[in-house]
């Protein structure tokens, strides 16, 4: 939480406007509205058009690195400045009709959506596109409280995440940009319903009435990272017509996903619901509404972890109903593009993946940008920098991605103006050294398994619990593996005299000592997915485990080593740590490596802009 409140926490307000504007463009454009006598927006348009050849954010990827681009800011900037000065924000209160599942009992108020507004200077009929980002972080924090703090800024100063970016890159270019707190959080009234209903149905209508405003082309993208991210998959569950794109940056497709891997529970799963609610409550009469979910959030995680297998997590529809990707796949027909970082912790790639392929088979043009960085924006070398080995250092500087502004330019501009063509369905990936590799989807569709049963390794043996792990060791290869995608390991187990047990499973190049990836799995899911199992005591079963997303290279020679916990990194323990389980280390167990071949002359590879070698 703390690291997503960050980006909440601003900058001084803004003025006017910090962009240059040269007399010499608007010289010229006076000059061709005055010969030609045509609507200055149309103009704009047919030159755009025209010219789609020449265009600097039309750059193809393989040629990105050649541009003159400015590596002196702290984030991507584009290249070239905009034409309208930035007018004053305004702030709206957006009504919103609630279900009657989701109205508020206590002190009930009317439902409304605060929203502050940043709108270019633009000639009168000129229609706009807007930029949404949304999300609890807006006036959130201590309250002034003794020892706790002060809050961060209100919506009406751009976040330091997207509004400051989109302030200073975008506006300027006929964009409006738009911040608005979720239920129960700034000046938005209701209660705070984390990730719920009632929460996805205000953000829906904020762009539901963004796009039917009068300066608005109807068109509106949402952006945000985390939380910021989630609330453009709640966007798009039930979406307004106006919601054209949406560029959730490691935002969560649903609670339930983002604390439980395969029934592994994080140990922030069971305080999440009810630290929102205090980190928002100011002790006025305005917090003591109560929403229904108010009451199971706080005990739906305790109640998953300990008693899954007995309906624990099915007892409410808590989870069910902040699943959002179901949704999306179902309703939205706009655009996606997915931002991860690889080596993310707050919210894992498994997110992203199988995710893009769904959405490509749901029939949404969608693309994805996936760097070895962790919790952060592409372009963030000082946050990219302070990697650990094994966790993406390998892979700095070449990940922070300084052509991310140009990236997103054009996304905006076809998606939000129709301008250009439509951008290509693709995946940039990097891989754990730094090369970075775009593929039509992943994983790949020339991926090719390698299957390893585990007779063919050696263990050092074969009790997993609190005080004994257990590491196998894989054969090296006399080729290099070339691991893209999701590697499985179906672990055949035996369980104790207990009802359940868990396996975190670490893999290494143990040539370098280097860490891969990881998998995690509680037996009650060994299926995979959400739904429990009982478990009995000294029974077999197959667990079938996949890794996070791995894109690596294991060179020639190189042994594979997977060591098993019975926890590890965040997670929490199971109820039968202490006793464990027995894997067998044999031809029932068997790992998965998805393997593809790239030589170095491959057309996938492609070079980033280097900022690292510029001099200041």
């Amino acid at each position: 939480m703390e690291e997503e409140i960050f980006d909440a926490e601003i900058i001084q307000a803004p003025g006017a406007n910090s962009l240059n504007i040269t007399l010499g463009a608007t010289i010229a454009v006076s000059i061709i509205i005055l010969f030609l006598g045509v609507n200055f927006s149309q103009v704009a348009t047919d030159t755009a058009t025209s010219n789609q050849s020449t265009e600097w954010w039309l750059t193809p990827l393989h040629d990105r690195y050649k541009m003159d681009l400015d590596f002196s800011q702290s984030r991507s900037v584009l290249p070239v400045n905009g034409t309208y000065e930035v007018l004053t924000y305004t702030e709206h209160y957006v009504s919103v009709e609630l279900p009657l599942s989701e109205e508020d009992a206590g002190f009930p108020e009317e439902d409304v959506m605060h929203v502050a507004l940043w709108l270019p200077d633009v000639p009168d009929g000129v229609k706009i596109p807007v930029i949404m980002t949304i999300h609890p972080y807006y006036d959130f924090g201590g309250e002034g409280m003794p020892g706790v703090g002060d809050d961060s800024n209100p919506n009406t100063v751009p976040d330091g995440g997207i509004g400051e970016w989109v302030y200073d890159n975008f506006i300027s270019h006929g964009y409006g940009l738009a911040q608005s707190s979720t239920f129960g959080t700034g000046k938005s009234t209701h209660c705070q319903d984390v990730k719920g209903l009632g929460e996805q149905t205000g953000i829906q209508a904020v762009v539901d009435w963004l796009g039917k405003q009068e300066w608005s082309n109807g068109n509106v993208g949402l952006m945000g990272k985390s939380y910021a991210g989630t609330t453009n998959w709640e966007a798009a569950q039930n979406p307004s017509e106006h919601l054209k794109t949406i560029v959730p940056i490691s935002g969560s497709i649903g609670v339930q996903e983002m604390f439980y891997r395969n029934g592994s529970s994080e140990a922030r799963a069971l305080g999440y619901d009810a630290a929102y609610q205090a980190a928002t409550s100011d002790l006025t009469t305005d917090e003591l509404r109560v929403c229904q979910d108010d009451l199971v959030g706080p005990l739906s995680p305790f109640t998953t972890q300990l008693w899954a297998h007995y309906g624990g997590a099915e007892w409410n529809d808590y989870w069910d109903e902040r699943r959002h990707l179901p949704d999306v796949l179902e309703n939205y027909r706009g655009s996606v593009y997915l931002v991860w970082g690889m080596q993310d912790w707050n919210v894992d790639p498994y997110h992203a993946f199988p995710t893009y392929q769904l959405l490509r088979d749901a029939g949404i043009p969608a693309r994805g940008i996936m760097g070895q960085w962790a919790h952060n924006y592409p372009d963030q070398p000082d946050r990219h920098g302070e990697l650990t080995s094994g966790y993406g250092a390998e892979a700095y500087p070449q990940m922070s991605r300084m052509d991310w502004a140009v990236e997103l330019y054009g996304w905006f501009e076809y998606w939000l103006k129709g301008i250009g063509p439509e951008p290509e369905s693709h995946v940039q990936m990097q891989r754990n050294d730094g090369e970075w590799h775009v593929e039509e989807t992943w994983p790949t569709a020339d991926m090719e398994w390698e299957m390893i049963t585990l007779d063919e390794a050696t263990a050092d043996g074969n009790n997993v619990n609190t005080n004994s792990e257990v590491t196998i060791a894989i054969p090296a290869s006399e080729n290099p593996r070339f691991i893209s995608g999701l590697t499985t390991l179906h672990l055949s187990v035996t369980t104790s005299l207990c009802d359940g047990g868990q396996i975190f499973a670490t893999m290494y190049d143990s040539t370098e000592g280097l860490r891969i990836g990881h998998a995690t799995m509680d037996v009650r899911y060994r299926d995979g997915g959400h739904e429990a199992k009982t478990v009995a005591p000294l029974t077999t079963y197959t667990m079938l485990m996949e890794f996070n997303p791995i894109d690596a290279i294991i060179p020639a020679g190189h042994e594979i080593s997977i060591v098993l916990t019975e926890s590890g990194e965040d997670y929490l323990p199971s109820a039968c740590a202490a006793l464990g389980m027995s894997v067998n280390i044999d031809s029932s167990s068997t790992l998965g490596l998805p393997l593809i071949e790239r030589d170095d002359k491959a057309p996938e590879w492609f070079q980033v802009p280097n900022w690292w070698d510029v001099e200041e």
